[in-house]
């Protein structure tokens, strides 16, 4: 199920990081979502991803996601 918006997104995204890792997050997932469509585990795989994209450029510093210094 791709996101069409971020207050689509899940609670644990929306509530956590900041709006342009939700951005990324967002567009990563609805990427991978349809790259793996037809694979059992395409859903489970696509938030494995979109997390995977976030960490590239964000990093968690006690509670909160910050942008990694480039």
């Amino acid at each position: 199920m791709p996101y069409a918006s971020n207050a689509d997104l899940p609670a644990s995204v929306r509530h956590h990081l900041p709006p342009h890792a939700q951005d990324i997050y967002r567009e990563a997932f609805n990427h991978a979502f349809a790259a793996h469509a037809g694979e059992a585990d395409h859903e489970a795989r696509a938030h494995r991803i979109a997390w995977g994209a976030v960490k590239r450029s964000y990093e968690k510093i006690g509670d909160e996601w910050m942008a990694k210094e480039r």
